[in-house]
């Protein structure tokens, strides 16, 4: 087995699932996708291996690359929300590279189709940088940057920047969150999926309510609850907030993707809500900031997808070296 043998293994490794999947031939989508449940595992090189045996076949590929929900120095890997750390070199695969997950998540854009895609409004997004952030465990940024050569992708850790509250209620938040032993609220405390639990929590401490304690899925599928439906609704305005200073701070003209595990499943309210009229809101920056697309992606696994481009441009620029 040298390097860029097939199948290349690719993978999505979040806070609290890890996504697998082969890759049989360049440019091909990955194949025997499978998700595990991270806590199953008490290393990431464990759920490889776990992978490789129970869901494809034994085998042994010549490459890999893995999208890690944390920062990367290296070949070094420390998840925010998993106690995971490593060497990618503890996998044993010749060639083996890491990606911040929304690195690879950016990578993936020019590869998603129309049916991958829900317009959150504005205007289809264009060939200039593109931003893309999402919640799940975490909150994810990263961005995608057009040249020459293609694309290249930007890692950041913009999900640890200050909250970007504008309304009373929204201070009200932050105000009982501190209370709570959090005194520098961050957008990953509220914009994630353990930030829909806190913003029902402090909302109803806020409005002065008794409120049962409920998970982010609970809380996303109470559509006739409240105090569950005002949660949605903060969460929206937050996020359309967020994503208008990403899009600022990236001059991200080619548009604005929002992805992550926890907006499909609220795709209908975060249309009908505020993302987009508080995306825009930024009284110098309106005209600027309507002038640029955001969508919604909908594809099942899509850091899967731009692991796969980024192997594939990997051993293309190999053959041409």
């Amino acid at each position: 087995m040298t390097a860029f043998d097939l199948p290349w293994l690719v993978a999505d490794i979040g806070g609290t699932n890890a996504r697998f999947g082969l890759v049989t031939s360049p440019g091909a989508p990955p194949s025997s996708v499978a998700v595990l449940a991270g806590a199953d595992y008490a290393t990431l090189p464990e759920a490889v291996a776990a992978y490789l045996a129970e869901h494809a076949g034994g085998v042994r590929p010549g490459a890999a690359c893995l999208a890690v929900a944390g920062p990367i120095d290296g070949d070094h890997y420390r998840l925010t929300n998993s106690p995971w750390a490593g060497s990618v070199r503890d996998l044993g695969v010749p060639y083996a590279v890491l990606l911040n997950d929304f690195e690879a998540l950016a990578v993936s854009l020019p590869h998603l189709t129309g049916g991958d895609l829900v317009s959150l409004g504005g205007p289809e997004p264009g060939h200039g940088v593109k931003a893309v952030l999402g919640p799940g465990t975490g909150l994810g940024v990263g961005g995608l940057v057009p040249g020459d050569c293609g694309w290249t992708p930007i890692p950041g850790e913009g999900g640890h920047v200050t909250v970007p509250v504008v309304e009373r209620r929204e201070r009200e938040v932050v105000r009982v969150l501190q209370s709570q032993g959090l005194p520098y609220v961050v957008a990953e405390h509220v914009l994630s999926g353990p930030g829909l639990v806190r913003l029902h929590r402090a909302l109803a401490q806020v409005n002065g309510v008794a409120a049962p304690e409920l998970g982010a899925s609970d809380i996303v599928a109470r559509l006739d609850d409240p105090l569950c439906a005002e949660t949605i609704e903060v969460f929206c305005g937050l996020l359309g907030s967020f994503a208008g200073n990403v899009a600022l701070t990236l001059g991200a003209r080619g548009g604005v993707y929002l992805g992550g595990g926890v907006l499909p499943r609220i795709v209908e309210r975060v249309c009908a809500g505020d993302f987009r009229a508080r995306f825009t809101a930024n009284p110098d920056m309106a005209d600027y900031l309507a002038a640029i697309g955001t969508v919604l992606i909908v594809a099942p696994q899509p850091a899967l997808t731009g692991a796969a481009a980024w192997l594939a441009q990997r051993a293309r620029a190999r053959l041409v070296g």
